[in-house]
Order: C-alpha cells, then structure tokens, then sequence
C-alpha cells in the first residue's frame, strides 16, 4: 500500500535515507542533518509537482517513493525510491516488499497522477536495481556522467511509457 507521507513519519524517511548503503546509491551521498532534511519536506509540501509517499508492507512501513516534476499536461513524472534495509532484511522481506513497492509506483502514477511517461535515473553499478526496473517494464534510455562526491560516476536513465488507465 502506498499513503502519502506526513510529518509523523520524517524520522523514519530521514533515517531510512541515511542508510550507508542507501547514501551510496544515491546521487547525494552525504549524511542528511536535521535542518537539511526539514528544508526539503517544506520544499515537497510547497511543490505541487512533487508528491512523497510511503509505501507499507504487509502493514508496515518499509519504503519511500518520491515523485518530482510531474507535469499533468505532459503526463509525465520523474520518480526515486528507498526501502527500509535494515528492517526489510531482519525481517527477510526485502525482495517482496522491494517488488511490491514498485509495481505499486508504477499503479500509483498512472491510476493516481494520470502519468504515462514515468523516468528515474540509477546509478550505472547497480545492477540489482537496474535489474528490477527492468524486470517491471522499464527500458535504459541512455547515460551521462555526473560527479558523485568528486568522482564521475555513470547515470543510466529510465523509463516507462504505461498504457491509459
């Protein structure tokens, strides 16, 4: 299930992002702070193009989707995602609640947004995630460099054209 994130849940969603391995998929990979983390939240709330949302397994929190420049007129959106790992893997979930999430995502955005064309960008290395993506219909529409804490690092872009609700 997919519900849209409120103040409540900003430790978790900060926490959950700070997670080493996460950070390192990312294409920011510093420690968010406090302050940090509040000035985005008021920077979502005042957007209209971006919407986050966390998405529960089997009733529990265990991820967050994040939605940025959706454009009604163009039917499109661009989206990112992290997933609860500690808790996901305690629980030995991980891969259920991971696939779950997305095909949710990718419900949400056409049912919901009315979205068409959904894109994301993941970091070339990961491949696990490259691997999900295109397992749920997303194709790799090319790649650029962008640097990553000093170091050019490959971004592979994505995307999904779903059909009309």
């Amino acid at each position: 299930m997919l519900r849209d994130a409120t103040d409540a849940d900003l430790p978790m969603i900060r926490e959950w992002r700070n997670h080493p391995e996460v950070r390192k998929a990312s294409l920011t990979t510093h420690e968010i702070g406090e302050a940090e983390h509040l000035r985005w939240w008021e920077g979502v709330r005042k957007d209209a193009g971006r919407r986050v949302l966390i998405h529960e397994h089997d009733g529990v929190p265990s991820g967050v989707v994040a939605f940025s420049d959706h454009d009604p007129a163009a039917a499109s959106a661009m989206w990112g995602f992290y997933v609860d790992l500690e808790g996901l893997r305690r629980s030995g979930a991980l891969l259920a609640a991971w696939s779950s999430l997305e095909r949710e995502m990718i419900e949400y955005a056409r049912e919901t947004l009315g979205v068409r064309v959904l894109r994301g960008e993941v970091l070339a290395w990961n491949q696990t995630v490259r691997w999900l993506h295109r397992r749920s219909g997303f194709v790799e529409t090319g790649s650029y460099l962008r640097e990553v804490d000093g170091v050019p690092a490959q971004v592979v872009g994505i995307e999904l054209v779903t059909p009309s609700a």
